[in-house]
């Protein structure tokens, strides 16, 4: 089985090859990193241009589909539709949060910025954007995940928390060995199927 996974929804874009046997890994932070989404194609042709594969050589397309940056949620469930509608493949949609959970070896308690006095909170299934006045009751003295906007206030509540920007986590390949879990699972694959995670809806701009 060979998998492409990519994620382009949290603060890099990561591109996951998974060829049967091994996981290979290709991470890219653009210089103005609210973009870096925009290196997703190019990422993808180079890793299965290393690996002297093509699309068609793919069984699975895999995505994270939020929530995360707005742009980088449409990129990504976009590219994943696309290539799976173009090329007849199964895919895969896995939350961020999910992800996120995993980045220690267990199933932690994220809980990541969502603005407006908000946190997504995961503790082993999506709650949504919470208040974070509960979210700081959930979360005290136990394990968390969260992201630098969240540190330095969780840390007032429990002393085991860490941010997933602060260290480089392979979450291209936890999304990927997530993936897998649920093929084995037998989970819906149609791309018709695939839908971004948008907790909140995208702000209006007048």
């Amino acid at each position: 089985m060979r998998l492409l996974a990519f994620d382009t929804c949290l603060d890099k874009t990561y591109v996951t090859l998974y060829n049967g046997e091994s996981f290979i890994n290709k991470v890219i932070l653009s210089n103005d990193k609210n973009y870096h989404s925009a290196y997703l194609i190019s990422t993808i042709v180079e890793i299965l241009k290393s690996e002297n594969l093509t699309p068609n050589d793919i069984d699975y397309i895999v995505t994270d589909i939020g929530p995360g940056s707005f742009t980088g949620i449409r990129a990504c469930v976009t590219v994943a539709r696309m290539l799976a509608q173009q090329l007849d493949k199964k895919v895969v949609g896995v939350s961020s949060l999910e992800i996120l959970s995993r980045i220690l070896g267990e199933k932690d308690l994220v809980a990541l910025d969502a603005r407006k006095n908000k946190a997504y909170l995961f503790d082993g299934e999506i709650k949504g954007a919470v208040d974070l006045e509960e979210v700081d009751k959930i979360v005290a003295n136990k394990r968390l995940i969260t992201d630098n906007s969240l540190l330095q206030r969780f840390q007032e509540f429990t002393k085991d928390v860490v941010s997933y920007q602060q260290e480089e986590y392979q979450l291209g390949e936890i999304l990927a060995k997530i993936a897998i879990e649920k093929i084995e699972k037998r989970i819906n694959t149609d791309w018709r199927e695939l839908k971004p995670l948008y907790i909140q809806p995208p702000p209006v701009f007048k």
